[in-house]
């Protein structure tokens, strides 16, 4: 009880003295606390001051900007040489090859803003011409480095001509135009032939261009060899339109463009920098070219290193292929199959050959992957141009959807270090190689069978058989292929290979199945032969049907394959994968017998019946290719 009073007692005490005290009491407040006080007051004064000071200094900053003259930013001419197309700074790294250059627009406006205060004068139009506004023609167009269609070739053209247009806005340009000697690219040469003078005279319009050393154009022609069509650069379009109309077929079949690339730009590349200019290639085309291994990356290298541009007016590469055969006309009214090696837009092709049962693949051989071949469209990418899709095979897709799969635009010896740290891409690519070896080309199943006799039809289903034995062995050798990279496939991150290596696997499961069916029908129509229901019918037709009696192994099959392929098409829709995925799924797996009547002779051989317009037809064309040395047995080459 006193510990408690005792303590209470004390702080009454303390409370108590402290409040005889005043603040305000300056006798004894200490001198450091008034010091204190005083500085703290002068701070404030000064800090007031400098407020009011940085004020008026800003708006005396801003009148001084707008009163300097305009000479003080005025770029230095040599450092122009660096930054320029010519320089390193507009070169893409691969990985953003298919990528646009999006800070352009922004670098454009402001060197607009330092260099062109004085307002440009009035363009003199041409009545007689339909000319672009001014604008539209000194504006980059912002799809450098990327696959772009611009609506056939009077659409590149034109949107060449821009390019042109910012590039000779910017420096001095030289521009090279290296046309395909092809009796194919015949009719795109004249057709540019017949824009040419549009072209320049819309370029004559600009500012930039009215000096006619601004602008000098020189001209190449490619095939098995390089032409040097213009002995040096030209001002003179007049003189270069004839002599692009002049350029001489070339039927070899051989393409080397990438040579030809790199002997124009070494021809010409003193030229370039003794006249301080930019300089862009202009490749027309409907090919892949056949040197891309030889000559691609010593070409990338060397445009790349000298700044120049490289642009293509060609064909979108079909879908996973090397080649596509076209209708090509040799004389008037005469069209015979030919051979276009326009593909593929990988380094290799990734998508397996394998037939559809039962359909015509015609459409599906022409499918187009919506790029360009890999090679040009990467020597594009490289050096910051465009690949110009000018001709297109059908069916083709949405370019929003394709957006997230373009191909790699890497390097070959990349690609290759790229195949060996997957499993599953190794074994892709391997798998589609071997389906295009024309000793493993599997055989397409015999569907309709003469009927006549029993007799008969048991030795058609016997020849029938032969080839199918061939086929489940390679079906199932491509299984294992495939599945030697199973492991990794879930390793994939890129949307491209995982609709290729499921679109593999499922097709490969899928064909199985059917080869499966295919073998256990015959033997049971072979051992007990079915009679027909309508009188005067005479052979069996295979059809893909439900089959509810296959064997376990048959609906494994199945089941494994539809869950691959449905898969592939919900996850890549609008796509070329899942185009085939339900191409594959469009018939079902089984099959049932359909009768039918055919023309048969009494040994079950078809009789055909003669059509003397087709047999004259057949002909004329034979005829035309042997005048140009070329077997009517094979499809031409252009």
């Amino acid at each position: 009880m006193s510990i408690a009073n005792s303590t209470r007692d004390v702080h009454v005490e303390e409370i108590v003295d402290v409040e005889h005290r005043s603040w305000l009491n300056m006798k004894e407040v200490p001198a450091w606390f008034i010091s204190l006080g005083v500085h703290l007051l002068i701070l404030f004064v000064l800090a007031s001051i400098t407020r009011i000071t940085l004020l008026d200094s800003e708006h005396a900053i801003i009148s001084s900007i707008e009163e300097l003259d305009d000479n003080v930013f005025k770029l230095d001419p040599t450092i122009q040489d660096v930054v320029g197309s010519a320089g390193d700074t507009e070169i893409l790294a691969p990985s953003m090859a298919a990528a646009p250059v999006s800070a352009k627009e922004q670098q454009e406006a402001l060197k607009d803003q330092l260099e062109n205060d004085i307002e440009t004068p009035e363009p003199v139009f041409d009545d007689n011409l339909t000319q672009p506004a001014q604008e539209e023609l000194t504006a980059a167009v912002e799809v450098t480095g990327e696959t772009d269609r611009p609506g056939g070739v009077a659409g590149a053209i034109d949107r060449l001509t821009l390019e042109i247009a910012a590039a000779v806005k910017e420096k001095k340009l030289l521009v090279v135009w290296l046309f395909d000697v092809s009796p194919s690219v015949s009719q795109r040469r004249n057709e540019i032939a017949d824009r040419f003078e549009n072209v320049y005279k819309q370029l004559g319009i600009l500012e930039a261009a009215e000096n006619e050393s601004s602008l000098k154009t020189a001209v190449a022609a490619f095939g098995a060899t390089t032409q040097f069509v213009t002995k040096d650069p030209v001002s003179d379009v007049k003189e270069v339109v004839s002599q692009i109309r002049s350029i001489k077929e070339d039927t070899s079949g051989d393409e080397n463009v990438f040579a030809a690339v790199n002997q124009v730009s070494k021809r010409w590349l003193s030229y370039k920098r003794s006249s301080r200019r930019n300089m862009m290639v202009i490749v027309v085309t409907d090919e892949a070219g056949t040197d891309a291994v030889q000559n691609l990356e010593e070409t990338i290298l060397l445009t790349k290193r000298n700044g120049i541009k490289c642009y293509v007016v060609g064909n979108a590469s079909p879908f996973g292929q090397q080649e596509v055969v076209i209708q090509f006309p040799i004389e008037p009214g005469i069209e015979v199959p030919a051979v276009q090696q326009s593909g593929p837009e990988t380094v290799l092709p990734e998508r397996i050959k394998l037939p559809f049962w039962g359909q015509s693949d015609y459409d599906i051989r022409q499918i187009s992957s919506g790029y360009g071949p890999y090679a040009l469209t990467r020597l594009c990418a490289e050096t910051n141009g465009i690949y110009f899709i000018t001709e297109d095979t059908s069916p083709n897709f949405e370019a929003a959807d394709m957006r997230d799969y373009h191909p790699d635009y890497i390097s070959i010896r990349d690609y290759e270090r790229m195949l060996t740290q997957n499993m599953a891409k190794q074994a892709l690519v391997r798998t589609a190689a071997a389906t295009r070896l024309s000793d493993r080309r599997l055989p397409q199943p015999t569907l309709e069978f003469p009927a006549n006799t029993d007799n008969v039809l048991r030795q058609a289903i016997t020849e029938a058989q032969k080839p199918v034995s061939q086929l489940s062995y390679g079906l199932n050798e491509l299984q294992v292929m495939l599945e030697q990279g199973l492991k990794d496939r879930k390793k994939i991150t890129e949307p491209r290979w995982r609709a290729n290596y499921d679109l593999a696997l499922g097709r490969v499961l899928a064909n199985q199945a059917r080869a499966h069916g295919y073998n256990t029908i015959l033997a049971e129509m072979k051992s007990n032969p079915k009679v027909f229901e309508t009188k005067g019918n005479n052979a069996w037709r295979l059809v893909a049907a439900k089959d509810a009696r296959s064997s376990p192994t048959v609906r494994k099959l199945e089941k494994q394959a539809m869950e691959l392929l449905n898969g592939v098409i919900d996850e890549h829709p609008g796509t070329p994968w899942s185009y085939l995925a339900a191409k594959e799924l469009e018939k079902p797996l089984g099959w049932k017998w359909q009768e039918m009547k055919l023309n048969l002779d009494n040994s079950g051989n078809r009789v055909r019946t003669p059509n003397p317009r087709f047999e004259e037809e057949q002909r004329k064309r034979n005829e035309a290719l042997r005048k140009r040395g070329v077997s009517p047995n094979k499809p031409l080459k252009i």
